[in-house]
């Protein structure tokens, strides 16, 4: 396997690099319908995204000191979604996503470190409406949401910065709320918390504030939450917003100096974007959507940068009408 085919000495000098986030509607930058928003499709609907996105880092949080990536130079992690949104009734919605992802970096070592690629996690989720009223001059909308995703394959999660993804089960429940004026103007909050089980590694030693002699890996749970304001123009067709998206592990260790990245380190990041979503006029249901972010402060993690692109399709599939987005 790849691990045992390093000299382990020789990764823990080239891995001074940090954890990937393994979340895949973090990764997802873009703002489609996902189930940290508050956008509700009618019943019998079904919206498909399929997007790319392109992240990159060459300086990362070691602890909270920022370090350069002298070993591997720029790392960059490349991500195709296919993500599938049905309205299973008007006020709840189902969502399925299966991410193939390729990391790499500028300069792999001489060829010793080629990265991976593959299909990560298989995530699904449900989103439920709870509360929809008039308020003053807008509306006010309040939803939850729980997600369940677990790896679609069995790549290598002791693999840091090259691993697709954390490797461990994951159980997520969000609360999210939005008001919106009259005028098209919102604002919307998410805070959620994620459970995360265990993932095994190719080794049956590892340190974690202290010697445990378990191939398994105790991965932290974290807190995830959104903050965003926005606006939708020219007859709800157009929609932009400014995001901040926040996550902060319950537990785990620092990167160590001069040490390789691993699962359990305890990951923080901040990070803000801008996002673009348009709904074409002259094709019923078909869409675009884009996004462009940054990390701006971290603890163990990398300092990304990271380009969005994809596109909707949405369609009900039991009239021949389509009645379009709830755009609350």
């Amino acid at each position: 396997m790849i691990r045992s085919l390093l000299n382990y000495t020789t990764v823990q000098q080239a891995f001074k690099c940090t954890v990937f986030l393994s979340l895949f509607f973090l990764k997802s930058t873009l703002v489609a319908q996902t189930p940290t928003d508050a956008l509700m499709m009618p019943s019998k609907n079904v919206c498909f995204l399929v997007s790319y996105d392109y992240g990159a880092f060459d300086q990362y949080w070691e602890g909270e000191r920022l370090r350069e990536n002298q070993t591997i130079a720029t790392v960059s992690r490349q991500t195709l979604l296919p993500m599938v949104a049905v309205g299973i009734f008007n006020d709840l919605n189902l969502y399925i996503g299966l991410p193939y992802v390729k990391t790499e970096s500028s300069n792999p070592n001489g060829g010793r470190f080629e990265g991976a690629k593959g299909f990560q996690d298989l995530t699904l989720a449900l989103k439920y409406k709870i509360l929809e009223k008039e308020l003053g001059n807008g509306n006010l909308c309040i939803l939850t949401g729980a997600g369940f995703s677990t790896p679609a394959t069995n790549y290598l999660s002791d693999y840091m910065p090259y691993s697709l993804g954390l490797g461990a089960p994951e159980f997520a429940l969000r609360g999210i709320v939005k008001y919106q004026l009259n005028n098209g103007f919102y604002a919307r909050g998410m805070a959620g918390h994620l459970w995360r089980g265990y993932t095994e590694a190719e080794r049956d030693y590892y340190y974690n504030d202290g010697s445990y002699y378990t191939s398994f890996m105790d991965v932290p749970n974290a807190w995830n939450v959104e903050a965003v304001i926005g606006k939708w123009f020219f007859s709800n067709t157009l929609r932009f917003e400014l995001n901040y998206t926040g996550i902060k592990s319950t537990s785990g260790d620092d990167i160590r100096a001069y040490n390789a990245a691993q699962p359990t380190n305890k990951m923080t990041f901040d990070r803000i974007g801008v996002s673009l979503q348009y709904y074409f006029p002259f094709a019923k249901g078909l869409g675009a959507v884009g996004n462009y972010s940054q990390v701006v402060h971290g603890l163990n993690t990398g300092k990304f940068t990271n380009v969005s692109m994809g596109l909707t399709y949405q369609f009900n599939f039991v009239k021949k009408t389509n009645t379009g987005f709830d755009d609350n």
